[in-house]
């Protein structure tokens, strides 16, 4: 079953879609292009998201960079 929606969009987004998508076949393109968005976010990986998370939190990294120092240091004595 189809449904309508009204969405609300950049006035630059409007115009590029407009200029590349005819008018017939836009509401093709939004369905598609939501749907492989909808697959990317259920497809990745929790573990992977986790570490992405991380890799953002330049307090985390810093200490991470640090402990990791301490050990090589303490495992050349």
């Amino acid at each position: 079953m189809q449904r309508k929606i009204t969405l609300s969009i950049d006035e630059t987004i409007y115009r590029k879609l407009h200029f590349l998508i005819p008018k017939r076949k836009m509401s093709k393109f939004v369905e598609e292009s939501v749907k492989e968005r909808i697959k990317r976010f259920k497809l990745e990986d929790p573990i992977e998201k986790g570490f992405k998370m991380m890799g953002k939190d330049r307090v985390r990294e810093k200490e991470a960079l640090e402990w990791s120092e301490v050990e090589i240091t303490e495992e050349l004595q």
